[in-house]
């Protein structure tokens, strides 16, 4: 029997409810400050979409992930499917990610960095 179930992932981030509005135009959902939080946005959820809960944190003096370096890298990175890769990427573009490795024509994912340098993957099922 586990110990624990996932609740949520939380990102630390300059701007929580700027954050959360950009992954709900990916994932679906809306943004919802939280009651608990104590000044202002500094804690958004992105509720109302499918899969594990999305939290967002108000760091000061934030310091984004480096990717692919290894000293002070990614941290950690999402991996989110989609149907076709080209129209996922033409869509976190609109939204503001910018594109870190196209990789090859055969690979079945690519990796981006969200407005505050998070990487994630867009991913196909093959």
């Amino acid at each position: 029997m586990p110990v624990a179930t996932l609740r949520s992932v939380v990102l630390d981030c300059p701007d929580p409810l700027s954050l959360a509005t950009f992954y709900a135009g990916i994932l679906g959902g809306s943004p919802r400050v939280s009651e608990d939080s104590e000044e202002g946005d500094s804690w958004v959820v992105l509720s109302g979409h499918d899969g594990t809960q999305l939290a967002f944190q108000e760091v000061s003096g934030y310091v984004a992930p480096r990717w692919p370096e290894e000293e002070g890298g990614q941290q950690f990175h999402l991996d989110l499917t989609v149907d076709d890769l080209d129209r996922g990427e033409e869509q976190v573009l609109a939204l503001g990610a910018k594109l870190l490795d196209a990789g090859g024509p055969d690979r079945d994912f690519r990796v981006y960095a969200d407005p505050v340098g998070h990487p994630f993957c867009l991913c196909v099922d093959r």
